[in-house]
């Protein structure tokens, strides 16, 4: 790691092989797993729908953390149920091979929202696509797309090294300015 002064790269961070993650727009901290072998990042979602609003493309769903985990965490009834964000795209994701079905195609196709992700002090806004991960220990998978965004690397020994999150406005800003170049 190098040292740098004030408002220049503050280079990477290593995070462990799982963290935990704000998620800025939906005000909650999930735990995720961080895994450079994805190529995106996906969160754990139900009852996905799309819908129009003001001319736009929007999409609907259930965040979805097994009940238990919901009360560990702390989450409120209105931060997992009915959420709206604008959709950013879809994304075609490849099937694994024990979930192909004949003769339907060899991939999936998922809603893909932007949203800000805070590992420890760092915030970047990726896109995260919504998928029905209820079968997966952790609600949040973080994708090599993130965590080079993210400037990070994965240490597989560690595990919540990165600290709480936090999504300050002073991180925000930052993030608007890097979004413009």
């Amino acid at each position: 790691m190098k040292a740098v002064a004030d408002g220049e790269d503050p280079g990477k961070i290593i995070l462990g092989l799982n963290e935990e993650v704000m998620i800025k727009e939906l005000d909650i901290v999930l735990p995720a797993k961080l895994d450079t072998g994805a190529q995106s990042a996906s969160l754990s979602a139900r009852q996905v729908r799309i819908f129009q609003q003001d001319g736009q493309d929007w999409v609907s769903f259930d965040l979805w953390v097994m009940p238990e985990q919901r009360e560990k965490i702390g989450l409120e009834q209105d931060q997992w149920r009915t959420l709206e964000l604008p959709l950013s795209k879809h994304v075609r994701i490849k099937r694994r091979a024990e979930n192909q079905i004949d003769g339907a195609p060899g991939y999936s196709r998922r809603p893909v929202v932007e949203l800000t992700l805070c590992v420890g002090g760092r915030a970047r806004r990726v896109d995260v696509n919504l998928t029905d991960r209820s079968d997966f220990r952790f609600p949040l998978l973080v994708g090599s797309e993130a965590l080079v965004s993210l400037g990070a690397l994965i240490d597989p020994a560690q595990s919540m090294s990165g600290g709480a999150p936090s999504c300050s406005r002073e991180e925000t800003i930052g993030l608007a300015a890097e979004e413009t170049e």
